[in-house]
Protein backbone atom coordinates (compact mmCIF):
# COMPACT_ATOMS: atom_id res chain seq x y z
CA UNK A 1 0.00 0.00 0.00
CA UNK A 2 1.38 3.70 -1.26
CA UNK A 3 1.57 5.56 2.40
CA UNK A 4 1.63 9.44 3.03
CA UNK A 5 5.44 8.93 3.52
CA UNK A 6 6.17 7.71 -0.29
CA UNK A 7 4.59 10.63 -1.81
CA UNK A 8 6.39 13.00 0.61
CA UNK A 9 9.74 11.18 -0.45
CA UNK A 10 8.56 11.59 -4.19
CA UNK A 11 8.09 15.09 -3.70
CA UNK A 12 11.03 15.21 -2.06
CA UNK A 13 13.56 13.65 -4.58
CA UNK A 14 11.61 15.28 -7.08
CA UNK A 15 12.27 18.86 -5.90
CA UNK A 16 15.91 17.96 -5.15
CA UNK A 17 15.91 17.15 -8.72
CA UNK A 18 14.85 20.30 -9.77
CA UNK A 19 17.57 21.78 -7.11
CA UNK A 20 20.14 20.06 -8.58
CA UNK A 21 19.58 21.28 -11.98
CA UNK A 22 19.20 24.72 -10.49
CA UNK A 23 22.86 24.40 -9.35
CA UNK A 24 24.15 22.79 -12.08
CA UNK A 25 23.38 23.96 -15.26
CA UNK A 26 24.31 27.49 -16.73
CA UNK A 27 21.82 27.36 -20.03
CA UNK A 28 18.87 29.83 -18.62
CA UNK A 29 15.86 27.68 -20.03
CA UNK A 30 17.10 24.79 -18.50
CA UNK A 31 17.45 26.95 -15.29
CA UNK A 32 13.86 27.31 -16.27
CA UNK A 33 12.90 23.92 -16.41
CA UNK A 34 14.40 23.18 -13.19
CA UNK A 35 12.54 25.31 -11.25
CA UNK A 36 9.29 23.85 -13.12
CA UNK A 37 10.48 21.20 -11.95
CA UNK A 38 10.86 22.00 -8.01
CA UNK A 39 7.09 23.54 -8.39
CA UNK A 40 5.83 19.93 -9.64
CA UNK A 41 7.29 19.08 -6.33
CA UNK A 42 5.79 20.74 -4.25
CA UNK A 43 2.93 20.23 -6.21
CA UNK A 44 3.10 16.56 -5.31
CA UNK A 45 3.18 17.42 -1.71
CA UNK A 46 0.13 19.80 -1.32
CA UNK A 47 -1.74 17.04 -2.88
CA UNK A 48 -0.91 14.51 -1.01
CA UNK A 49 -1.15 16.33 1.72
CA UNK A 50 -5.05 16.93 1.29
CA UNK A 51 -5.70 13.49 0.53
CA UNK A 52 -4.08 12.37 3.82
CA UNK A 53 -4.05 14.70 6.08
CA UNK A 54 -7.65 15.82 6.21
CA UNK A 55 -9.48 16.43 9.56
CA UNK A 56 -12.72 14.45 8.51
CA UNK A 57 -10.37 11.34 7.39
CA UNK A 58 -9.20 11.93 10.82
CA UNK A 59 -12.63 11.54 12.42
CA UNK A 60 -13.53 8.60 10.34
CA UNK A 61 -16.55 10.16 9.09
CA UNK A 62 -17.62 11.10 5.43
CA UNK A 63 -15.81 13.92 3.53
CA UNK A 64 -18.42 15.40 1.97
CA UNK A 65 -20.58 15.61 5.01
CA UNK A 66 -17.89 17.65 7.59
CA UNK A 67 -16.71 20.06 4.80
CA UNK A 68 -16.74 19.42 1.33
CA UNK A 69 -14.06 22.20 0.29
CA UNK A 70 -11.38 20.89 2.70
CA UNK A 71 -11.12 17.97 0.46
CA UNK A 72 -10.21 19.75 -2.74
CA UNK A 73 -7.99 22.53 -0.48
CA UNK A 74 -4.60 20.63 -1.50
CA UNK A 75 -5.76 20.34 -5.02
CA UNK A 76 -7.02 24.16 -5.92
CA UNK A 77 -3.80 25.38 -3.78
CA UNK A 78 -1.87 23.35 -6.50
CA UNK A 79 -3.69 24.51 -9.63
CA UNK A 80 -2.78 28.17 -8.16
CA UNK A 81 0.64 27.15 -7.23
CA UNK A 82 0.54 25.91 -11.55
CA UNK A 83 -1.01 29.26 -12.34
CA UNK A 84 1.93 31.30 -10.96
CA UNK A 85 4.28 28.74 -12.92
CA UNK A 86 2.94 29.62 -16.17
CA UNK A 87 3.17 33.06 -15.94
CA UNK A 88 6.99 33.05 -14.42
CA UNK A 89 7.79 31.16 -17.34
CA UNK A 90 6.05 33.19 -19.63
CA UNK A 91 8.18 36.39 -18.25
CA UNK A 92 11.12 34.75 -17.54
CA UNK A 93 11.62 33.35 -21.34
CA UNK A 94 10.57 36.88 -22.62
CA UNK A 95 13.49 37.91 -20.36
CA UNK A 96 15.27 35.00 -21.69
CA UNK A 97 14.52 36.17 -25.29
CA UNK A 98 15.76 39.60 -25.25
CA UNK A 99 19.37 38.35 -23.39
CA UNK A 100 19.14 36.51 -26.18
CA UNK A 101 18.96 39.22 -28.98
CA UNK A 102 21.56 41.33 -27.28
CA UNK A 103 23.75 39.01 -26.07
CA UNK A 104 23.47 36.35 -28.78
CA UNK A 105 23.96 33.86 -25.36
CA UNK A 106 21.31 32.39 -23.30
CA UNK A 107 24.17 31.26 -20.55
CA UNK A 108 23.71 32.65 -17.26
CA UNK A 109 27.98 33.22 -16.60
CA UNK A 110 27.80 35.37 -19.42
CA UNK A 111 25.37 37.58 -17.48
CA UNK A 112 27.60 39.64 -15.28
CA UNK A 113 26.21 42.49 -15.53
CA UNK A 114 23.16 43.54 -17.20
CA UNK A 115 23.68 46.82 -17.97
CA UNK A 116 25.12 46.18 -21.67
Amino acid sequence: MITFEHYLILSGAVFALGIYGVLTRRNLVAIFMSIEIMFNGINIALVSISNFINPALLRMQSVETVMPDVALSGQIFALFVITVAAAEVALGLGIVMMIYRRRQSVDATDLVSLKH
